[in-house]
């Protein structure tokens, strides 16, 4: 409905809300994780673009208790004063054979000899809150360990896997944090003696040093978000899954987003219709509110320029002009394929060929839900207009697509424009309805006319004879339609058959 772009000279009054908007997800957990230099959060972003005084912030809904680990700047090397943590490896004997600084309090080995050589890991680093007041200080990691700030001593002993699946309990170890009164600008000495629970003897591990964030209670939380949305010209909610349910190393055991987002979301709403809700995760999630707010942006996991990259699309510098590849079902009983986990050490693949958007498309030919979002959708800042396909090439070889798009909004704009094949005669070959064979980008100013060319590869029109051994063509007609997803197909129209 036009509330997206914002415009950034316009000096809006933001209320970003959310626990995601300060401490976004910018990559997947597990194996896929990396060491960025920076980090800029959604916060962070908006701020820079908008203006520190335009922007105002609340978390709205209380976290389960998570350890975030020290970032960049807020942590500094006893030994040197350079920026990180220091990590000496101790022999049996405690003698340190080798050293090395991390940059921030997340440290992982995986198949390092030094850490199948070490008995003892003691890592050391001096830490410097930015406020004064209560913080919470602490680890994760398996094995046992010594923790002091300064010379107190607040933990020694075993930490236990709290999960039988190990690479789960090895991503994810449990986490100790304890609560200490600190002044702004005076740096506390933090050191971990700890002695990592190696499984089966390899030489993997993850060790984390960092803060808890301090919560207000929940209804206060809540209450300061509402105020502030009802205060801004416009509310921006980022929620998103957390590393605890999201990662490599085990199943979500539900599409829901965590506790109380779904609350936060209706709540804002309700303070202020003007809300935008950004969703920062790495797969698909239930969205109850999906149809009641103005605007929603799928931003996945995406990078070190979280906030960056955020900005732009909401200022309008950039358009959304990504197509989603998966399907977002409405309720997890629409959801095709639920049963994942073998059943006496087998795992029957009963759905065949019809995966994803194919069985949805299959299920709603016979009356089936319809998706929250479906394959192949995302909008953007203008609209379009598609005209019927036309065949311009039609060759055992080659067939090839034109079709006519027009900007029809009023401003510059990205569009993906997608070709479906469908099987027209009957055949005794299992088919989807539907499957996607072609699309290509374009790019069209207000008011402008281009034409886009989408090549199909003929081996979409074939399917693979196991009796044979070989791709075969089944002879009879095929028809492709064109539109801007699997849910929003044009007119069909017939490829003939190769003479």
């Amino acid at each position: 409905d036009g509330l997206l772009p914002i415009a950034a000279d316009t000096t809006p009054r933001l209320a970003v809300i959310g626990h995601h908007a300060r401490r976004g997800r910018n990559q997947g957990g597990g194996s896929a994780m990396v060491f960025p230099e920076t980090v800029v959060s959604p916060l962070e972003g908006l701020r820079q673009r908008y203006g520190a005084d335009c922007v105002t912030y609340a978390p709205g809904v209380v976290p389960e208790p998570e350890l975030h680990h020290f970032e960049r700047g807020t942590v500094t090397d006893p030994a040197t004063g350079a920026p990180g943590i220091r990590v000496r490896y101790l022999d049996g004997e405690g003698t340190a054979f080798v050293e090395e600084v991390f940059p921030t309090g997340r440290c992982g080995w995986l198949g390092d000899e030094r850490l199948a050589r070490a008995a003892t890991l003691e890592v050391v680093t001096r830490y410097t809150p930015a406020y004064t007041g209560h913080h919470r200080l602490g680890f994760a990691g398996l094995g046992h360990n010594v923790f002091r700030i300064d010379d107190r001593v607040l933990s020694a002993g075993p930490i236990v896997a709290d999960s039988d699946d190990v690479l789960q309990a090895i991503l994810n170890p449990p986490s100790r944090a304890f609560d200490v009164e600190l002044e702004a600008g005076q740096p506390v000495e933090i050191t971990l003696e700890f002695q990592p629970d190696l499984p089966g003897g390899f030489p993997i591990a993850r060790l984390t040093l960092g803060t808890e964030d301090v919560f207000d209670t929940p209804a206060e939380e809540l209450a300061q978000a509402e105020a502030l949305a009802a205060a801004a010209d416009i509310a921006i909610v980022v929620l998103g899954t957390t590393e605890t349910i999201e990662s490599e190393g085990f199943d979500r055991p539900t599409l829901a987003l965590p506790e109380g987002q779904d609350e936060l979301v209706r709540r804002v709403l309700a303070a202020n219709p003007r809300t935008v809700v950004v969703v920062n995760s790495g797969s698909p999630v239930l969205m109850p509110w999906l149809h009641d707010v103005p605007a929603t942006l799928l931003t996945w996991f995406p990078g070190q320029e979280f906030g960056a990259a955020l900005a732009d699309v909401l200022s309008g510098n950039a358009e959304p002009g990504g197509r989603i590849p998966t399907t977002w079902p409405a309720t997890e009983t629409d959801v095709p394929v639920w049963q994942v986990e073998p059943v006496d050490g087998r795992l029957e693949y009963t759905e065949g060929i019809h995966i994803g958007y194919r069985e949805w498309q299959r299920r709603a030919a016979h009356g089936g839900p319809a998706p929250a979002i479906p394959f192949g959708h995302g909008l953007g800042y203008t609209t379009w207009q598609i005209a019927d396909p036309n065949l311009a090439t039609t060759t055992e070889d080659e067939i090839t697509l034109t079709v006519d798009v027009t900007n029809t909004g009023t401003r510059p704009g990205k569009h993906v424009v997608q070709a479906y094949l469908s099987r027209t005669a009957p055949s005794a070959i299992d088919r989807p309805e539907c499957w996607l064979a072609g699309y290509t980008v374009l790019h069209a100013e207000p008011g402008r006319t281009v034409t886009a060319r989408i090549a199909i590869e003929p081996r979409s029109l074939e399917h693979w004879s196991v009796d044979e051994q070989a791709w075969l063509r089944e002879p009879g007609a095929f028809s492709v339609r064109v539109g801007a997803s699997v849910a929003q197909l044009g007119a069909a129209v017939e490829i003939p058959s190769p003479r």
